[in-house]
């Protein structure tokens, strides 16, 4: 194991040099499973992202041992992604009590953020969100790894429009027979977006359970706001497992009736009564989407972020 200079033990903080190699300079986000830095890599003399997790939070329900070579499996699993829509891993490794893993570093805002200022988006731009999220859950899937915790903070959308999934290199293969995520212990913002059976521990979890996290993305795209408010763990639990899905209507919004239905069929509670794959919603979106229109004009019309730009300005340059 490398060890973690300039930090001691299990403590991390700016300047600490991780694997010999990349240098954290300051942090951008924190959450239930650790923290985000900005780093350098001082090898190859560029910025990237590093997720530092303590390993008490991976251990909980495993021993160490189990911990780090799943870990190690996942991360390994994850760089072999190669998707426009997936953050690339660039590396991962076990310092003393953290582990961390190193990915590209996205120019952009989180959803959460995006929504934060916008508090929804009009029909098409969800739609290409939608779609781009899809598009590489797509090769997630085929390469028998889930999510298990799409949510707002873990998706990027970069200046020219491109949505990054994030933390593949922390998600549990498809076929990994360990101890499951339950309910049992997960914050609020975790349960907001998960399916009824990641919230039910299911030990043959799929691709489909994603696909009902779309599904609350999505909502939360049109509305503003989730599905099923946060009213406190066991609450969300309940709304999740028994509560009909709302009707975006119900929150004053007005969008076609294929996109209502394609929302509506991805919150189904039943796994089998969702569509069967992530490709299918992308085709699904399809008749939402913005349409090209490539040009000088076009290009001045977007401001930062907006995930409809790839699909109006297809391999447009990138804004300065």
């Amino acid at each position: 194991m490398n060890a973690i200079y300039g930090a001691p033990r299990g403590d991390i903080r700016a300047g600490a040099l991780l694997g010999h190699r990349y240098r954290l300079e300051q942090p951008l986000g924190r959450g239930a499973m650790g923290q985000v830095w900005q780093g350098r890599d001082e090898h190859l003399e560029r910025k990237v992202a590093v997720k530092t997790v303590v390993s008490e939070l991976l251990v909980e329900a495993v021993e160490r041992e189990q911990a780090q070579a799943r870990f190690q499996r996942e991360a390994k699993a994850a760089a072999a992604l190669d998707h426009t829509n997936i953050a690339t891993v660039h590396d991962a490794d076990i310092s003393g009590d953290v582990f961390w893993l190193v990915m590209q570093l996205v120019d952009g805002a989180t959803l959460a953020t995006v929504l934060d200022e916008r508090d929804r988006l009009d029909p098409d731009a969800a739609a290409a969100a939608g779609a781009q999220l899809c598009s590489g859950l797509a090769a997630a899937h085929a390469a028998d790894l889930v999510h298990r915790d799409l949510k707002p903070e873990n998706v990027m959308v970069r200046r020219d429009g491109v949505v990054k999934i994030l933390d593949f290199g922390l998600v549990k293969l498809v076929s990994d027979p360990g101890p499951r995520l339950t309910a049992t212990g997960m914050r609020a913002g975790n349960l907001l977006y998960a399916s009824p059976e990641l919230i039910g521990g299911s030990r043959d979890l799929d691709g489909r359970s994603d696909l009902y996290s779309v599904g609350c993305l999505l909502h939360h795209m049109l509305t503003g706001a989730p599905p099923f408010p946060a009213a406190g763990p066991a609450a969300l639990v309940r709304a999740h497992l028994t509560e009909p899905p709302p009707v975006l209507a119900d929150s004053g919004v007005t969008v076609p009736d294929g996109l209502q239905e394609l929302v509506h069929t991805l919150l189904a509670k039943d796994r089998d009564d969702r569509p069967a794959s992530a490709a299918e919603v992308y085709a699904a979106l399809g008749p939402f989407l913005p349409v090209s229109a490539p040009g000088a004009d076009t290009l001045r019309r977007f401001g930062p972020e907006d995930p409809r730009r790839p699909f109006v300005m297809p391999l447009g340059p990138y804004p300065v």
